[in-house]
C-alpha cells in the first residue's frame, strides 16, 4: 500500500537485454477454425498469419464441414502455414467407433492418398490418433498391469499406422501421441518405444484443456524436453493442438495468458473447438467481423523481431496479469501485449538501447476489450499516448491505469522525435453489470469461472436470465456527466431461434425497441448498440420484455459518450508491409509513432474496420500523394484530402503504395453513409425453377427469395442499373440455418450454403454463406464485381443444393462520386484509434 491507502500498481518487468529468440507466432492456430472456403472470410483470415489449423480428413463424417482439402485453398492463399489432419475424425461417432485396426488402416489409405495428391502436400501433417489415453485405449488407468496391456496395444497400432502412412508417402509428417493432457508416464514410454522402433513423430502433440494448464504447462514442457534429452532425441517440434477452455475463447485478457506461455517456449498451439466451426474458435463474428479476441490475435500477428524476457507479478498462475513482449531492432520498436487482471499496472521496460531509441520514447497504449463471442469490436482505442524520458539506468516505465481483467492491452514504444503526439482523448464511458441491477422475474446465474471452465464467459462472472416473462425487466441506475448522445451497448444472449426484443425506457419514458439478433445459445454472448440521448445526471434505464416469444439473457450494459466527429487513425509504422520501406521517427506529431517511407515497390496494408456496409471518408496523412487499393480498385489520394470509399461491415484490407511518400497514418471516419447505394429487394427479382417470393417479417423489405437451388433451372435474377462502368461492391442480405447434429454435447454443427453469382455473361463465382443462427436473422456478404453502365443481370443459382434465403441486393461504386464529408480539418481530429500490423 502507498501512504494514501491505495494499492500500489502491479509491476510487469520487460527486459530487452534477454532475448528468447525470433518471434514464432505459433500460438494463433485453431481446431476447426475454418468451416468452408470463405468461412471465415479472407479479410479476417489474412491479417492473422495463422501458422497452423487442425481440420478433419476430406469427406470425414465427424462434422459436416471443415474438411482439410476443402479449406486448404482459403488457408494457403491467406498466408496460412500448415494444416494438421485429425485422421480419426473420419469416423462418425464421438467417441470414435472402434471397428478394429484393419478397418482404420483402410481409412488411412484414402486419407493419405487424398493429401498426397494435393499440390501442397508438404504443408500437411497427419495426426493418426486423437486422445488415445481415453478413446480406444484407456491409457489413464491406475492399475499398472492394465495400463501396460493397453499401452502395448496402442503402441502396436501406432507402429502399424505410422508405417502404413510412410509406405504410402515416405515424406509424410506425422504428429502424436496427442493425449488429452500431458502424462509423463505415457510420454516417457512412448518416446522410448517410438525411438526403438523408428516411428518417432515429427511433431509431438498433446492437449492443454484445463485452467490448471496456465499453472502447469511450463512444468509439462520442461519435463518433456528432459525426456528427449535423456533419450538422446534431438528437440522435436511441439504443437499443443488443443488449448483453452470455452470461457477463455474470445476473451483478450484470457487469451494473452495462454499465448504468452506458448510463445515464450516457442511451441505451436491451436485453440480448442468447443462450439461452431468457421469462426476461428470464437474470434470472428458472422463471416468477416472482428471481435475483441480477433484484435488480440491481430496484435500478436504484428509482433516482429525477437521476444524478450517478461516477469509478471505472479508467474504460472491462472487468471492473473501475464504478458509477452518483442524488440525489433531494425524497425526500432518495442511491443508489449498484456492482460488478465483488474487495476493499475506499471510496465517497466528495462535495457532500452540508447543507440536505437535515444533519450526519450513515445509510448502508445491501446485496449482490446471483450465484446462477446458474437459481438463486433471496432479498432482498439488508444487509451494513452505520451513522451517518456529514458531513465539513467536505461529503463522506461509506462503507467497503465484502470485495467480490466477481460481486456488485453498493447504498449508500443518508438523513438521520440520532435514535437508532441496528439493526446489520447478517451470519451467518457461506464459499465453496469446486469446482476447489479434491480431485477424483476429474472435469475442471476454464475458462469465462466475456474470451477466452470467450460461455461461461457460472462462479464463479472454472472449474467441475468432468462427474461422471458411478460413482467421480466432490469432497472439500471446510471449517472452520466453531461447532456449528449451516448452509445448504449448491451452484451446479451439470445437462443430463441429468432430475433428477440426488449423495450428500453429512460426514467420510465419511451419506450424504444431494442432488437437482439440470434446467438448460438442464451449464454453465447453477442453485442448490440444504439444511441440514447441523456441529460447530465442520474437516470434509471429499464430493459423490459418486448413483444413476441423471444427472450434474452443480459450480461452488461456500457454507456459511452459519442464524439462529435469520430475518426480512427491507423498508424503506418504498425501496418503490414511489403518491400523494404523505411521507418522515420524524426517527428512525434500526430499518432506519435513516426512515419513509414514508401518508395516504388513498397506497400503498407491496413486493417480498417467498418461498423456497417457503407461509405467511409479516408484522409491519408502523408507527405505526397498515395494510391489506395480496396476491393480490387486502386484510387489516388492526395495528402489531407478526404476521399469516399465503400467498406463492408467488419474488416477491410486497404493497401497503400506510393512513388515516394512518408505516410504517418490513414485516418478513417467511423460514421458512414449509404447515399448513392443501389438497392433491390427480393420482390424485384425474376424467379425461375422453383424459386419463389416468400413473406419474411424480419427480412429487409419484408420478403425473401426462398426455394432457390437444387435445380439447374432455379435462378433469381436482379437487374442492377449501374450509373457507370467500373468496380462495385455487391452486398447480399441473406439468412439460413442449416445444421447437422452429430450428437456432440458441445459442438454445434452448423452448415454453410452456397450460391453461384453470375454478372451478365461472365463466369460464375461461388459464394459461401455462413449459417446465421436462425432463418429469421439476416446478415450481409459483400463481394467485388465489375458492372457496366446501364442494366446488368445479376443472377444467383445453385444447381447442386439449397441456396440461402435472399432478401436484398445492394450495389455501390467502390469510390464514391461527388463531395465527401466527415473531416473538419487536419488540426481538429478527435481521438485517433490504434490498429496493429
Amino acid at each position: 500500500m502507498d501512504v494514501t491507502g491505495h494499492t500500489s500498481p502491479a509491476a510487469l518487468i520487460v527486459d530487452l537485454t534477454v532475448s528468447e529468440g525470433p518471434v514464432l507466432l505459433g500460438a494463433n492456430g485453431a481446431l476447426y477454425g475454418l468451416g468452408d472456403d470463405g468461412v471465415p472470410g479472407d479479410a479476417v483470415l489474412a491479417p492473422l498469419r495463422i501458422t497452423s489449423v487442425t481440420q478433419k480428413p476430406e469427406g470425414g463424417a465427424q462434422h459436416p464441414n471443415g474438411d482439410a482439402l476443402s479449406v486448404a485453398g482459403a488457408f494457403f492463399r491467406n498466408g496460412g502455414g500448415e494444416i494438421y489432419v485429425m485422421m480419426q475424425d473420419v469416423h462418425a461417432r464421438w467417441p470414435y467407433e472402434n471397428l478394429g485396426i484393419d478397418d482404420y488402416l483402410s481409412k488411412i489409405d484414402k486419407i493419405v492418398g487424398d493429401v498426397s495428391a494435393h499440390p501442397h502436400k508438404d504443408r500437411f501433417v497427419h495426426i493418426p490418433f486423437n486422445e488415445p489415453d481415453w478413446i480406444w485405449y484407456d491409457l489413464g488407468v491406475d492399475d499398472r498391469a492394465a495400463y501396460e496391456a493397453n499401452r502395448d496395444r496402442f503402441f502396436e497400432d501406432w507402429r502399424a499406422v505410422y508405417r502404413r502412412i510412410r509406405a504410402l508417402d515416405p515424406d509424410a509428417r506425422i504428429a502424436g501421441p496427442n493425449e488429452t493432457g500431458y502424462h509423463s508416464r505415457l510420454m516417457s514410454d512412448f518416446l522410448a518405444f517410438a525411438q526403438r522402433e523408428d516411428v518417432l513423430p515429427q511433431v509431438v502433440t498433446w492437449h492443454e484443456l484445463s485452467p490448471d494448464s496456465l499453472r502447469d504447462f511450463q512444468q509439462h514442457h520442461d519435463d518433456y524436453r528432459a525426456l528427449e534429452r535423456g533419450l538422446g532425441i534431438a528437440p522435436l517440434t511441439i504443437s499443443i493442438d488443443e488449448y483453452a477452455n470455452r470461457r477463455d475463447l474470445s476473451v483478450p485478457g484470457q487469451l494473452v495468458q495462454w499465448v504468452s506461455m506458448f510463445e515464450r517456449n516457442k511451441v505451436y498451439a491451436n485453440q480448442a473447438y468447443w462450439d461452431a466451426a468457421g469462426n476461428l474458435d470464437g474470434n470472428v463474428v458472422h463471416t468477416g467481423i472482428p471481435n475483441g479476441g480477433w484484435w488480440f490475435f491481430r496484435w500478436y500477428a504484428g509482433l516482429t523481431g525477437e521476444t524478450v524476457a517478461v516477469t509478471p507479478p505472479r508467474p504460472h498462475t491462472a487468471d492473473t496479469l501475464q504478458a509477452l513482449a518483442c524488440l525489433d531492432t531494425s524497425r526500432r520498436q518495442v511491443q508489449v501485449l498484456l492482460g488478465g487482471s483488474d487495476g493499475d499496472t506499471d510496465v517497466v521496460v528495462r535495457g532500452v538501447p540508447p543507440a536505437l531509441f535515444g533519450r526519450s520514447v513515445v509510448a502508445v497504449v491501446a485496449e482490446a476489450a471483450w465484446s462477446g463471442y458474437e459481438g463486433p469490436h471496432a479498432a482498439p482505442r488508444v487509451v494513452a499516448r505520451t513522451v517518456l524520458a529514458v531513465a539513467a539506468d536505461g529503463s522506461v516505465t509506462v503507467p497503465l491505469r484502470g485495467g480490466r481483467r477481460m481486456s488485453a492491452y498493447r504498449v508500443v514504444l518508438v523513438p521520440g522525435g520532435t514535437g508532441a503526439p496528439a493526446a489520447a482523448c478517451v470519451p467518457w464511458s461506464a459499465s453496469y453489470e446486469a446482476e447489479d441491477a434491480e431485477i424483476t422475474d429474472g435469475e442471476v446465474r454464475t458462469l465462466g469461472t475456474v470451477a466452470d471452465a467450460n461455461g461461457y464467459a460472462a462479464s463479472g462472472g454472472k449474467d441475468v436470465g432468462p427474461l422471458g416473462a411478460a413482467s421480466s425487466r432490469v432497472d439500471l441506475t446510471v449517472t452520466v456527466p453531461a447532456d449528449g448522445t451516448y452509445d448504449l451497448a448491451v452484451l446479451y444472449g439470445n437462443g430463441s431461434g429468432a430475433p428477440a426484443t426488449q423495450e428500453l425506457l429512460v426514467d420510465g419514458a419511451g419506450p424504444v425497441t431494442v432488437t437482439y439478433p440470434s446467438t448460438q445459445n442464451a449464454a453465447h454472448r453477442g453485442r448490440t448498440e444504439l444511441p440514447v440521448p441523456l441529460t447530465g445526471g442520474t437516470h434509471v434505464l429499464t430493459l423490459a420484455k418486448g413483444e413476441g416469444e423471444g427472450e434474452v439473457t443480459l450480461d452488461r450494459v456500457d454507456l459511452t459518450a459519442r464524439p462529435a466527429e469520430p475518426v480512427v487513425s491507423y498508424e503506418a509504422t504498425l501496418a503490414d508491409i511489403g518491400g523494404d520501406p523505411a521507418y522515420d521517427y524524426a517527428s512525434s506529431a500526430g499518432t506519435g509513432t513516426g512515419a513509414l517511407v514508401l518508395r516504388e515497390g513498397d506497400r503498407a496494408v491496413f486493417d480498417v474496420y467498418a461498423p456497417g456496409d457503407g461509405y467511409r471518408t479516408f484522409v491519408p496523412r502523408a507527405s505526397a500523394a498515395v494510391r489506395l487499393t480496396v476491393h480490387g480498385e486502386q484510387v489516388t489520394a492526395e495528402p489531407d484530402r478526404p476521399l469516399g470509399l465503400f467498406l463492408v461491415a467488419g474488416n477491410n484490407r486497404v493497401t497503400v503504395t506510393a512513388h515516394g511518400a512518408a505516410v504517418r497514418s490513414l485516418d478513417v471516419s467511423d460514421t458512414g453513409t449509404t447515399d448513392g447505394v443501389l438497392r433491390y429487394d427480393a420482390s424485384a427479382a425474376t424467379l425461375t425453377g422453383g424459386a419463389r417470393l416468400e413473406v419474411s417479417p424480419h427480412a429487409p423489405g419484408g420478403a425473401c427469395v426462398a426455394g432457390l437451388g437444387g435445380s439447374p433451372a432455379g435462378a433469381a435474377e436482379f437487374t442492377v442499373h449501374a450509373p457507370g462502368s467500373g468496380r462495385y461492391v455487391l452486398v447480399v442480405h441473406y439468412a439460413h440455418d442449416d445444421r447437422r447434429d452429430n450428437g456432440h454435447a458441445y459442438n454445434t454443427d452448423i452448415m454453410s450454403r452456397t450460391a453461384d453469382l453470375t454478372v451478365g455473361a461472365g463466369a460464375p463465382t461461388r459464394l459461401t454463406f455462413k449459417n446465421t443462427w436462425s432463418q429469421d436473422d439476416y446478415w450481409t456478404l459483400g463481394v467485388a464485381v465489375e458492372l457496366r453502365a446501364g442494366a446488368n443481370a445479376v443472377t444467383f443459382r445453385n444447381p447442386s443444393g439449397p441456396a440461402p434465403f435472399i432478401a436484398r441486393v445492394e450495389a455501390a461504386r467502390v469510390q464514391r462520386s461527388g463531395s465527401v464529408s466527415g473531416f473538419s480539418g487536419r488540426d481538429q481530429r478527435p481521438t485517433p484509434i490504434s490498429p496493429v500490423r
